[in-house]
């Protein structure tokens, strides 16, 4: 049985509206296109967006419109899911929250095709009347009810037949005389591109109650537009008193005003006015594909195209007669998928292809200005796992999401939109306090004045000067000039309360142990010659390096006694050191020219342990900081010992309690530069570790194991623990220009980071070895109004994908090659080594004019080397007469997806610039292959139409060739995207229609035809289409409920984990799942079986079938617990344990 949970929900915005009405002016914008989610959003200070509410559909949001019932002073939202499901939900003043009010669902058989209008629901300019338009040459009329009862709801008023089939675009005019019109934009052939308009009266009647027969003779005007990629219809309004049209008794003389329609095409711009029977046609200087727009006022509309330009059409009026038309670039944005003007000189892009944004229009200059951007990663080609753990070459295995070492790396974007984002678990910082115009802060040290008292004092370690703060019980802060005769001309390496009322501080010169009381020094201790590098301490001991070639231990008594003294000389140099809080009487200290640590007993220096660090002799990485500290629960485990290198590994030990022996090492990567590491005191003698880096992590114990979980704090440069009456169980952040105080949130969640690259990132491919992901990448470029696409394959470095080399820069002439398929291999060079290579597979574009000998090349199979400059070079090219889809590797051999036919091939490395690549076998699919998945010697083949089949190579022997052979197949029509190899027998599928199917092979069959035919064991309808599926093997525990398998990345942004359920819950989730969808409310009222369920051109299922749905399991722990035992009764579990069940399920992620 399976599970999907979401790792990281979509967030794309493709449908977006602002409703209008006094008592809705608190939620102003409404992007109500994530998928299954309707986001409320208020504008806030400066035209920033703050998210309000979120709204939890049982549907796919197709449809986003808004209608205003009469007399009413808010307006409605009409939401339609691709189910055909509809309800409207309205602003309810009482409850102060958005309630459904009307909800409906569409009974009758699907049995025409679906429309292509880009508008599928269009409302009139009073909200009054609808359109729906779902199938061709079919409109759906609908209107609000006159009857005073029934305002709120919806009336349907008739289906009505058209002859326009191909309707491009639908939009009602504005008209006085209350018969509302309509106009439709359409194309009379499907093989030629042209561009029609036609109006018609959308009733019969004078009370506007039937519908109009929409034939011939009820047209009111029908014009061919000369621009065939015309699209858009932006209907203009009649203007204000002064721009009211005058009636002209003679049409001869009638010229073109306000209250028409501007015909947006892709060379020209014409207004026509329905009124006059005028036109003003202008042509564009810039062609573009324009794609969205938005009303400024009734001469002003943003429009935006599909090259991510956002341009200003303005209508040049002579009073209230229409002169012409002109467009004007603005600004660049993302590519806008919905834009809406908020007011005020706000405007929201909402973007399906990169973030969405939030601009300032400035209407003198005419530019816009960006305020905010609202990150996203829809679309998502492609996406690969980075253990950020395992980097001592432990196994195969991966860590858990939830560990924080799984690092999931996504394509995301399209042409300039594109980006490589991560995606990693993490905790967030919620920030208290700012000090801004703070910098150059080397190190944060807490201290208290009064002994037993709370935090109240913060110092600030600069290069050159110390600077000292003090906290009041109410937060006040202030700044002080001296501190209990604290040294502040110097910088401090540190500061820390001693017990007896007593100060400790150490700077670069001297140590000093002052009377907290009396601010007198105690005792003061100074280097016979040269500076204090490093400094550490406990309650009894200071332990520090002079230059880093002396090792010293100071007593700390009633004076500093010095006891311990090492002098290294040449024979190597302290990098760094380290007293652990609970373990007086050891130091830790790592070397920097050896790059080993030791463990030495404070009083003598001598080594009890030590531990090389460097695994390669060629690694050179040397330790820079040091934590020793007991992590997770004593049962569970003694104290861990952090070494943070300086190429940005944090290596972990296991420390024995009795003898301070070093076991267990584990190597994880956070960054490319050495981590701080600051230990945070926790509850029960327990400690956190907060490591800056470029990416920050806090590694904490959590479920009895180790997690390192993202920070949102990537600019910090130092921290510590800040526990104070205002600011309990608080942190101070310092970065580059300002300091933070700062609460840890406990919760865990899913963070993202970004890197814009300004191309499309097709494919990922990630190498161990080589520390660097290959993407496969295009861009798409402008040159003398033609479009250019150049395709490239590049190395990124791991971390921060910093590109590493040069561009490999594949065909673009006299045919553009296009990166189909990117994967990382070993392949045995001409040595017989395993060597590190990328595979990637092109295709030609079909060019009408190439009559070049190379037309019967339909694409390639490159094998790239890396050499020592991180340059990629070929080393072998093979041509092909297809493209190349999918790509995989089984043992040394190729296997290939080429266009009707799997192909393996040998693969043979005559020296480091030549290979051959030789066809041994081949298969030929029942349409298109479009992806692979390769376990032992089996192939899965994801078929355009016809679903999966499994392929069996079988080697050669006793003179026969090798062959692949047809062991099963799934007997359905499904449209595949993706497929991926899951447990035993079992294969993970996703279609075009967003469901997911487990398949498995039949091996138990009683006839060959049983054992042929791949069983289905479970499926759902995630409602999202799923474009890369990747697997990982998890070592999870044995009561694991949930086995991770694979991740999975969708076109609309979403990130999902997929596993399978432990036997011994399967029957409990399903009898919990079926009970809480009884219970659980959504907006819209749609039955969550209706929206899991399967289904597809030839049949729909009645629900998900074994199959676990985590996004509803964990709503569990949102309802009141009445409810919950509702939904409890009879399972067999009581409440308190299936919610502590539900909460170990939402942990994973």
């Amino acid at each position: 049985m399976a599970y999907v949970a979401p790792i990281h929900r979509p967030n794309s915005a493709p449908l977006s509206l602002r409703p209008d009405g006094s008592v809705a002016a608190r939620w102003k914008l409404t992007s109500g296109s994530k998928t299954n989610r309707l986001e409320i959003w208020k504008s806030g200070e400066s035209g920033f967006l703050v998210h309000a509410d979120t709204k939890a559909v049982n549907g796919t949001i197709s449809i986003l419109q808004k209608l205003r019932p009469r007399d009413a002073e808010t307006e409605l939202l009409f939401v339609g899911t691709d189910r055909f499901h509809y309800f409207t939900i309205g602003w309810d003043a009482a409850t102060g929250r958005l309630e459904t009010i009307d909800s409906f669902f569409d009974i009758h058989e699907k049995h025409m095709r679906n429309a292509q209008s880009q508008d599928m629901c269009v409302v009139d300019p009073t909200g009054k009347f609808m359109v729906v338009i779902l199938w061709e040459g079919v409109l759906n009329v609908l209107r609000m009810h006159t009857v005073k009862s029934k305002r709120q709801n919806l009336h349907w008023m008739d289906q009505i037949r058209v002859s326009e089939l191909f309707i491009k675009c639908t939009a009602f005019l504005h008209v006085e005389t209350g018969h509302p019109k309509i106009a439709f934009l359409y194309q009379t052939r499907t093989d030629t591109p042209d561009s029609h308009l036609v109006t018609y009266r959308l009733t019969a009647d004078d009370k506007n109650t039937e519908v109009s027969r929409f034939e011939a003779r009820d047209q009111a005007d029908r014009i061919e537009i000369q621009d065939p990629g015309a699209a858009m219809l932006i209907p203009v309004g009649r203007g204000e008193e002064d721009q009211k049209r005058y009636i002209i008794r003679n049409a001869s003389t009638a010229r073109a005003q306000l209250g028409g329609l501007i015909v947006v095409g892709e060379t020209r711009l014409l207004y026509y006015d329905d009124a006059a029977k005028k036109t003003v046609e202008t042509g564009l200087q810039e062609s573009s594909i324009f794609v969205t727009w938005a009303e400024y006022d009734v001469s002003h509309y943003f429009i935006g195209d599909d090259y991510g330009i956002m341009w200003l059409l303005e209508i040049l009026l002579d009073g209230a007669v229409v002169t012409s038309l002109q467009m004007t670039k603005i600004g660049v944005t993302s590519r806008a998928s919905s834009i809406v003007y908020m007011g005020n000189n706000v405007l929201f892009v909402g973007s399906h292809y990169g973030d969405s944004q939030v601009f300032c229009f400035d209407p003198t200059m005419k530019s816009l200005r960006l305020i905010q951007t609202l990150d996203s990663i829809a679309p998502i080609l492609d996406l690969n796992v980075m253990d950020m753990g395992n980097r001592e070459g432990e196994g195969q295995t991966t860590n858990e999401y939830s560990s924080g070492q799984a690092r999931i790396v996504t394509g995301s974007g399209v042409y300039k939109d594109g980006s490589l984002r991560t995606v990693r678990s993490g905790v967030g910082l919620d920030d208290v306090g700012i000090f801004a115009d703070l910098k150059g802060v080397r190190a944060l040290f807490p201290l208290k004045s009064q002994e037993g008292s709370k935090t109240d004092t913060l110092i600030t370690s600069f290069l050159t000067e110390t600077r000292i703060f003090t906290f009041t019980p109410d937060g006040e802060v202030s700044e002080v000039s001296s501190f209990r005769g604290m040294i502040v001309s110097e910088q401090t390496l540190l500061a820390r309360n001693l017990p007896n009322g007593r100060l400790l501080q150490v700077t670069t010169s001297s140590a000093l142990l002052i009377d907290s009381d009396s601010g007198v020094v105690a005792s003061s201790w100074k280097p016979a010659e040269g500076q204090i590098t490093s400094v550490s301490a406990n309650d009894k001991w200071i332990f520090l390096s002079v230059d880093g070639r002396v090792l010293l231990s100071i007593q700390i008594q009633q004076d500093l006694v010095r006891v311990g003294h090492n002098d290294l000389s040449e024979k190597d140099q302290v990098a760094c050191l380290h007293l652990p809080p609970e373990y007086h009487n050891i130091g830790v200290v790592g070397f920097w020219k050896s790059g080993t640590i030791s463990i030495v007993d404070l009083s003598t220096l001598e080594s009890i342990h030590g531990e090389t660090l460097r695994r390669k002799d060629d690694n050179a990485s040397i330790p820079r900081d040091i934590a020793l500290a007991q992590i997770l629960p004593p049962h569970l485990g003694g104290p861990t010992l952090f070494v943070a290198m300086e190429d940005g590994y944090v290596i972990a030990f296991n420390v024995s309690k009795a003898d301070f022996a070093l076991s267990g090492r584990k190597s994880v990567v956070l960054g490319t530069r050495q981590a701080r590491l600051q230990l945070l005191p926790h509850a029960n003698g327990l400690y956190n570790v907060f490591a800056t880096s470029e990416h920050p992590s806090l590694i904490y114990a959590a479920e009895g194991r180790i997690v390192y979980s993202a920070v949102t704090a990537d600019d910090a440069a130092c921290v510590c623990p800040f526990d104070s009456e205002a600011f309990p169980d608080s942190i101070v952040v310092a970065t580059e220009n300002e300091m933070k105080i700062c609460l840890i949130d406990t919760e865990r969640r899913t963070h993202v980071q970004s890197l814009h690259m300004g191309e499309t990132i097709r494919r990922i491919a990630y190498s161990r070895n080589e520390q660097a992901f290959g993407l496969g990448c295009f861009k798409r470029q402008i040159r003398n109004n033609e479009e250019i696409i150049i395709s490239s394959f590049k190395l990124v470095e791991e971390v921060v994908f910093k590109q590493l080399g040069n561009d490999f820069v594949l065909d673009s002439s006299p045919r553009v090659e296009m990166v189909e398929a990117v994967i990382r291999a070993e392949l045995p060079d001409s040595s017989g080594n395993l060597a590190e290579r990328f595979l990637v597979g092109t295709s030609y574009l079909d060019d009408a004019s190439s009559t070049t000998p190379r037309d019967n090349v339909r694409g390639r199979i490159l094998v790239l080397g890396v050499d020592t400059e991180k340059d990629p070079y070929l080393v072998s090219s093979r041509n092909l007469k297809g493209a190349c889809r999918s790509l995989a590797v089984m043992g040394d051999n190729i296997v290939a997806a080429l266009a009707k036919t799997i192909v393996v091939y040998s693969y043979n490395e005559t020296s480091s610039t030549s290979a051959v690549m030789k066809k041994i076998a081949s298969y030929r699919p029942a349409t298109y292959p479009v992806d692979l998945a390769v376990e032992g010697n089996i192939i899965a083949v994801a078929d355009l139409m016809k679903s999966m089949t499994l392929v069996e190579y079988v080697s050669p022997s006793g003179g026969q060739p090798a062959e692949l052979v047809e062991v099963s197949r799934h007997y359905q029509s499904i449209w595949a995207t993706a497929l991926c190899h899951i447990d035993e027998q079992s294969w993970l599928e996703s279609d075009a229609q967003g469901n997911l199917l487990v398949l498995r092979r039949n091996l138990a069959g009683v006839t060959i035809e049983d054992k042929r035919r791949m069983e289905v064991t479970s499926e759902i309808n995630l409602g999202e289409m799923v474009n890369k599926i990747r697997k990982v093997t998890v070592d999870a525990s044995e009561n694991a409920i949930i086995i991770p398998r694979a991740f999975l990345g969708t076109t609309e942004g979403g990130v999902y984990l997929f596993g399978t359920v432990a036997p011994n819950y399967q029957d409990l989730l399903i009898r919990f799942q079926n009970k809480l969808a009884e219970v659980v409310e959504t907006t819209g009222s749609i039955l969550f079986s209706r929206y899991r369920s399967f289904r597809n051109e030839e049949r729909e299922s009645d629900g998900p079938f074994r199959f676990i749905d985590g996004e509803l399991l964990e709503r569990f722990l949102d309802i009141d617990e009445q409810k919950q035992e509702e939904i409890c009764a009879g399972l067999g579990p009581d409440v308190e344990v299936m919610r502590n069940i539900v909460e170990e399920l939402k942990r994973m992620h």
